[in-house]
């Protein structure tokens, strides 16, 4: 394949990549209150379109009308900047999520990844780490004590429950022996998921997704009663609406990330005993990951409408005190299994 063929190819991922993660993240929306409404035993959106369908077009119409309000005391390149980071941070990750394997157009091999890089892991996780900056500068720029609090709870937040991550992720590293996103999920064919093999791991890890994406139970940086609205209190208009997306995009992310790390990607236990034709085998596989990422998004939905808000000293007692030393007893846990068994 030519480079030209490869960027063409690649362009054509990314139109078709960003294009399905900014409906995902419209209809996140919908789907949030959807739920909350049969968590509270309430009827939700309902009036545009069938069944309220067409809410989400609805809210953005709304918020691209509204009149965007900037404090005085406020730095206003950096207010403006704070959205975009939150957002570039949030759509770039998904560029190297695998969600199925390789397939052949016109006898093309092309893998249904956007960047297949070796550093993969890597790449998600330094990106990920951006995204406190975009809620921090918002939080000093707004000129706002309440945003301030919440900007500085946001990056202490951030900082506590990343170390966690980290070493979750090193049990998965240690099984896989590859920084390649591709690689990890190849690596849980059959019924060889982490999940299974490293519960810990992955509780730890589900559980600092929670607090990365400042989700409740751990949405202390917006946090209402105490806060406003949190950091992004001084903003309105579309640059409220790319906080609100890019909550719901970092999301999807860790959700995808979930499911390639710890829940076998798109792998199908023993799929290929069963003699399907490869077509039929990929759809089937590209299927399971939506499936599982479906799950995995209704799951972060579920916990919001179903858990209280941690106290502050709370969440940094559980990041410090608990999470960390689990979080060393599973790459032990994985040490000794890979010693032992030879996994």
């Amino acid at each position: 394949m030519s480079i030209g063929e490869v960027i063409i190819f690649s362009l054509i991922k990314i139109l078709i990549i960003v294009g399905l993660l900014f409906l995902t993240v419209a209809y996140l929306v919908y789907f949030e209150r959807k739920v909350s409404a049969w968590a509270q035993n309430r009827i939700g959106p309902n009036r545009v379109g069938w069944k309220g369908v067409l809410q989400p077009f609805a809210d953005v119409f709304k918020l691209l009308l509204k009149e965007d309000i900037v404090p005085e005391k406020s730095d206003r390149i950096i207010h403006a900047l704070a959205p975009m980071i939150a957002l570039f941070v949030a759509f770039t990750t998904f560029a190297v999520i695998p969600f199925g394997p390789d397939v052949k157009i016109f006898g093309y091999n092309i893998p249904l990844v956007v960047a297949d890089v070796n550093i993969g892991v890597l790449f998600i996780l330094a990106l990920t780490s951006l995204g406190v900056y975009a809620i921090t500068l918002a939080g000093w720029s707004s000129g706002s004590k309440y945003s301030l609090l919440g900007g500085i709870r946001s990056s202490a937040q951030m900082i506590s429950y990343e170390i966690s991550m980290g070493f979750s992720v090193g049990g998965v590293l240690l099984l896989s022996e590859s920084l390649r996103p591709i690689a990890i999920v190849q690596s849980q064919s059959g019924w060889m998921w982490n999940a299974i093999i490293q519960p810990i791991g992955f509780i730890t890890f589900v559980v600092s997704a929670f607090a990365e994406t400042n989700r409740l139970p751990f949405d202390l940086p917006e946090a209402e009663p105490e806060l406003v609205g949190g950091f992004h209190t001084e903003y309105s208009s579309m640059k409220f609406a790319g906080f609100f997306l890019s909550e719901y995009a970092n999301m999807t992310i860790a959700s995808a990330f979930i499911v390639t790390l710890y829940l076998g990607g798109w792998q199908i236990p023993y799929i290929d005993l069963l003699g399907l034709p490869s077509g039929l085998v990929i759809v089937l596989q590209v299927g399971a990951f939506i499936f599982k990422l479906v799950a995995m998004l209704f799951f972060f939905l579920w916990i919001r409408w179903s858990l209280p808000r941690f106290r502050y000293d709370q969440l940094m007692s559980l990041g410090w005190k608990v999470m960390f030393p689990l979080s060393l007893i599973n790459i032990i846990w994985v040490a000794l299994l890979i010693m032992v068994f030879g996994l």
